[in-house]
């Protein structure tokens, strides 16, 4: 009788909120939702502990650094002061920053998403603009208002290159943007994959790392199902954790 591999198992790490005078860790529900209906894994929460959720990659196949309405602390990347002081998730950013190079150094896959792509490009050595939009040149990446499904309704199209491309099979893509921060110099070892038409940077590639690790700006994980390059995405994610999870396998 053969073995049956269990699925692969993603982290993805929470955000700190301060709810009815409470601190309560959460993330929406469908980032789980994403991975597990389009690449096939388990999801589990993290909560924001800090350093000491390191101990956490030894029993996880995957990391998923999902989107927030909270900004990057620019103390992490000699930002300059804040200009957004209500918009910050100290407890996220100790955690996040510290998982991600770890996670690329284990060669563990990595999909990061808005806020994430941000995390990413810190963590590794990028910087950030904390508000594109008054930036000369640029469009306005905020969601802007309306309900729900109109934030995160199609606003305007990336050109997409290199793997990305491939994973996508397209070179044009219509996203949504819900974004203030931006990344700015991009971080060593990152290759840029995808461009908005104000020439902000939607997507990067780890091309250093030992694994599948990329951050797009846009938010996929919404309605992914029906759109195409979005389950390519989830797709290639799940399937890069497969990967990961086998070589653990046989190293056991």
């Amino acid at each position: 009788m053969m073995e049956r591999i269990p699925r692969p198992v993603v982290g993805i790490p929470a955000c700190a909120n301060l709810l009815s005078e409470q601190i309560f860790h959460q993330t929406p529900a469908r980032y789980a939702a994403a991975i597990f209906g389009g690449s096939d894994v388990l999801p589990i929460m993290i909560p924001p502990l800090g350093e000491v959720q390191m101990e956490l990659l030894d029993r996880l196949d995957g990391l998923l650094i999902p989107g927030s309405p909270s900004n990057v602390h620019p103390d992490h990347y000699a930002g300059g002061p804040t200009l957004t002081p209500d918009r910050h998730d100290m407890d996220r950013d100790a955690t996040t920053l510290r998982l991600i190079p770890e996670a690329i150094a284990r060669g563990m896959p990595v999909l990061a998403i808005c806020r994430g792509i941000q995390e990413l490009n810190v963590a590794l050595g990028g910087t950030l603009y904390q508000l594109v939009h008054e930036m000369e040149g640029r469009a306005d990446h905020r969601a802007g208002p309306g309900t729900v499904d109109q934030k995160y309704g199609p606003k305007h199209t990336v050109s997409v290159s290199g793997a990305l491309a491939r994973i996508v099979g397209a070179t044009t893509i219509l996203v949504n943007s819900l974004h203030w921060q931006a990344i700015d110099a991009v971080a060593p070892g990152c290759v840029v994959e995808a461009r908005a038409p104000d020439g902000t940077i939607e997507a990067v590639r780890v091309g250093s790392a030992r694994g599948w690790a990329f951050g797009v700006q846009w938010h996929p994980e919404w309605e992914y199902a029906g759109d195409s390059a979005s389950l390519a995405l989830f797709h290639a994610f799940g399937n890069a954790c497969r990967v990961y999870q086998q070589r653990l396998r046989k190293v056991a």
